[in-house]
């Protein structure tokens, strides 16, 4: 049973702001974006702007995405590569994570390169300005039409597996086309790939997020590592340039990564026996964030440090040359930049059980819990300095038992119209978001000195039927 009785200690929400915030924080060591604060009013306050103010402005459910720390993760990444790193190196955002126009934009003007998995990610990536060059297309199951748009593009495809090779080679071949693109591509331009390798390598994370062992959907198997490079070396439209491959996400342990950069290098020097001259070694992302309070994950610089080191030491063991390094973060790129500001409404009591508050949003506009299990903390934007005295479950509006944001969640007394704000929802929040039960996605705003812009419309209910098709008879 959850009791709901005060406790002795009865810390405030202002136990989530951290004391040691400085210019070399790593963002996804904290709870709070960067900018978090509490004013005069005891609001938050996110980039400048109260959380209440916002939400007013603005509606709920909203995320509020800080523009400081998106870009204090961007630079962090890339700096520190720079630093350990001897030879060249590009971080690339994965964005899967929360891929829209604006922070495509955002992460483009920092110096990072774009990780999409679809032909709409890819789109978006473009719109935004991003260079081609910069773009690397992911994805266990392109289609035709995806790879057409990738090649068109001049952007690098990061080949899954055999039946993808084998479309490449026949797109190249003109076998098969696209009616808008019927002479894709020009015969003297090469496309440019990777090639995806499953690493098997275990690491302690959710069964869902493990991708690199060998169970799993994603990549060449290591046992058909010669056959992949020998049918390669034979065609000359594909310019393979490197390897790729993935161990999972939200990994806190250091191991698992350095393990994995060493088996790369290894196969860099396997492909050197097929006359594969393979200059890109690319090592993907999965470093964690920090969701509660017990989460302990290395900083950014950490995780960059380790992986430059083990990259050059397994290079110099092998005497092979410095490959450009590349990796692919997301979750921790973007996660704790943003936060989701909800309106309370709601309260329902079961004596000796538990108490139930309710939101205007929940497995809609974050699946995770439901899906993953995953966990959230949360404060009362208009209470920040109010002691916790309840201890309540935090329950969405949709009709499902199992929609439940935060159990336990510790409160101080809500009363309906209070603004709940939960934090770490930038990553796989509005990119898995849905309409279920019809409703509608929430709004994004970008915060920073002060100024709120809207980065994401929220959809009416026009939006929702807008696909909808009513055959005549039944007018």
């Amino acid at each position: 049973m959850v009791s709901t009785h005060p406790v002795e200690v009865q810390p405030s929400g202002n136990q989530y702001l951290s004391q040691r915030r400085s210019v070399t924080t790593s963002p996804n060591q904290e709870l709070l974006p960067l900018s978090a604060k509490v004013n005069h009013h005891d609001s938050l306050e996110i980039g400048g702007c109260d959380v209440t103010t916002l939400v007013q402005q603005f509606g709920s459910p909203l995320y509020i995405l800080d523009e400081q720390t998106l870009r204090t993760a961007c630079q962090q990444y890339r700096d520190t590569f720079k630093q350990y790193y001897k030879g060249e190196s590009q971080v690339l955002y994965a964005s899967k994570a929360w891929n829209c126009l604006a922070v495509c934009a955002i992460v483009a003007s920092e110096g990072l390169g774009i990780d999409v998995v679809s032909g709409g990610e890819l789109y978006t990536a473009l719109e935004a300005g991003v260079s081609p060059e910069k773009i690397y297309l992911h994805g266990n199951n392109k289609s035709r039409d995806e790879l057409i748009l990738a090649i068109e593009s001049g952007c690098t495809i990061v080949v899954d597996n055999w039946y993808e090779l084998h479309t490449l080679v026949e797109v190249a071949d003109r076998k098969i086309g696209s009616d808008s693109l019927p002479t894709t591509p020009p015969p003297h331009h090469p496309i440019r790939i990777m090639l995806r390798l499953t690493p098997g390598i275990e690491c302690h994370t959710h069964e869902y997020i493990r991708t690199g062992h060998l169970d799993s959907k994603f990549g060449f198997d290591p046992n058909d590592l010669e056959e992949v490079f020998a049918f390669v070396s034979k065609q000359p439209d594909l310019n393979c340039v490197g390897l790729h491959a993935h161990i999972g996400s939200q990994i806190f342990e250091r191991q698992p990564h350095r393990d994995l950069a060493a088996v790369m290098v290894q196969w860099l020097r396997d492909a050197a026996k097929y006359n594969l001259e393979l200059t890109e070694l690319n090592v993907g992302g999965g470093l964690g964030i920090k969701y509660i309070e017990s989460d302990d994950p290395p900083s950014i610089a950490e995780w960059s440090k380790a992986i430059c080191e083990v990259v050059q030491e397994a290079c110099a063991a092998e005497n092979l040359p410095l490959p450009k390094l590349l990796c692919e973060p997301g979750r921790s790129l973007i996660a704790t930049a943003c936060v989701t500001a909800y309106t309370i409404g709601s309260a329902k009591t079961i004596p000796d059980i538990r108490t139930y508050v309710t939101i205007d949003g929940g497995m809609s506009d974050n699946p995770r819990p439901i899906t993953y299990q995953s966990v959230y903390r949360a404060v009362v934007a208009n209470k920040m300095s109010a002691s916790l005295t309840e201890t309540v479950t935090l329950a969405g509006k949709h009709c499902e038992s199992g929609d439940i944001l935060i159990k336990n969640a510790q409160l101080p007394k809500t009363e309906p119209g209070d603004i709940l704000v939960v934090m770490g929802t930038g990553a796989y929040n509005y990119s898995m978001a849905s309409n279920y039960n019809r409703l509608p996605r929430p709004a994004a705003v970008l915060v920073a000195n002060g100024e709120a812009n809207l980065i994401l419309q929220r959809e009416s209910y026009q939006d929702i039927i807008r696909q909808d098709c009513l055959p005549e008879r039944l007018k």
